[in-house]
């Protein structure tokens, strides 16, 4: 382990004014969003997607840190032959990549999930390493429906085991391991609810970070926000959200960590940036950012609708909905902003 290395790459990813760009949907989850806007899902057009977003400079260059790859992307050139690495680090930012093999259900608990991808894990991180990753991401998702008692203990215990075992192993590969532990949005649960699952998760995480001898300076943390589920009546004000996370993250995030890059969730553009504005203007002793896959992304694919002519109109929506989350990022967020939509 370098801890060096570990070190720089980390606080990079976290630099005032940047985020993460999460494109690292898995085939299936791309399909799905490519239907939407009536656009078949091959492998030339999830390349012409992709390379979109990373051939967007001023976005990536500006405001983006990372880059959250999948398997395919990673391995994947653009049309003019370039390999798609090659574009995010030519823009100065830092490519990643997606470990997990994806959540899949718990024996016993119907409802819950494990997240698998384990096996075999060190020898794919090596061979990410050398494709141009420096930091890799494993998500456990943890659901809510107090009418069937979950979250389970057990539920929560087996992923915190799961995200600290990649962890250490994305270390010893020379990697920055982003601690992905999701309380979903789905559901009827109340703000307060939230805020209850999502502390005795980060502090079940947390515990098992420490006794797998993480290096907490070298790696990130990305969680949800605590907001109510999708379901639940009354959606909480930006400075409700901000302060029911700040203190689920107080309560239970060591200081040592150089950042917190949170999930949008489910959440929309627009309330994903003005909850994180409302968390930074509380602030904390971590850099709190986001790593937004549908939040920055959305927008950009509803625009270019796999037209080759909307590219340029696609790269704008892209520029300036990340040009928003690096002001949220940093506190300077207004709704203001957004009247200067491309």
């Amino acid at each position: 382990m370098n801890k060096d290395v570990l070190v720089r790459t980390a606080r990079a990813m976290v630099a005032p004014g940047k985020g993460i760009l999460a494109a690292d949907e898995s085939a299936g989850t791309i399909a799905k969003r490519f239907a939407a806007i009536g656009v078949d899902s091959t492998q030339a057009t999830r390349r012409d997607y992709r390379q979109l977003l990373f051939r967007a400079e001023e976005a990536i260059n500006r405001y983006i840190s990372g880059v959250i790859l999948f398997d395919e992307t990673i391995r994947q050139t653009a049309s003019d032959g370039t390999p798609l690495v090659k574009y995010i680090e030519a823009a100065g930012a830092i490519p990643g990549i997606k470990v997990d093999l994806g959540a899949k259900p718990l024996a016993n608990f119907p409802g819950e999930t494990i997240t698998e991808g384990l096996d075999g894990l060190l020898e794919r991180l090596n061979d990410y390493r050398r494709l141009g990753a420096r930091f890799a991401k494993w998500r456990a998702v943890i659901s809510v429906d107090s009418d069937r008692g979950i979250p389970t203990d057990f539920a929560i215990e087996t992923n915190a085991q799961a995200l600290a075992r990649y962890a250490a192993l994305c270390q010893n590969a020379d990697l920055v391991p982003i601690v992905e532990p999701e309380v979903l949005m789905d559901g009827e649960h109340d703000l307060e609810r939230c805020g209850e699952v999502t502390e005795c998760v980060l502090k079940t995480v947390f515990m098992r970070l420490y006794e797998a001898r993480i290096f907490l300076e070298g790696m990130l943390l990305k969680p949800n926000m605590v907001v109510a589920g999708k379901k639940y009546p009354k959606r909480a004000s930006p400075e409700e959200v901000a302060l029911s996370t700040v203190r689920a993250l107080k309560n239970c995030v060591p200081a040592a960590i150089p950042g917190v890059a949170f999930l949008s969730g489910g959440q929309s553009d627009i309330e994903a940036t003005a909850n994180l504005d409302a968390i930074n203007r509380l602030g904390g002793p971590w850099a709190l950012t986001f790593s937004y896959g549908r939040a920055l992304q959305t927008a950009a694919l509803n625009t270019w609708s796999g037209m080759p002519s909307n590219v340029l109109d696609a790269q704008a929506a892209f520029t300036h909905r990340a040009h928003m989350n690096a002001l949220a990022a940093q506190g300077q967020w207004t709704e203001m902003e957004e009247r200067v939509a491309p």
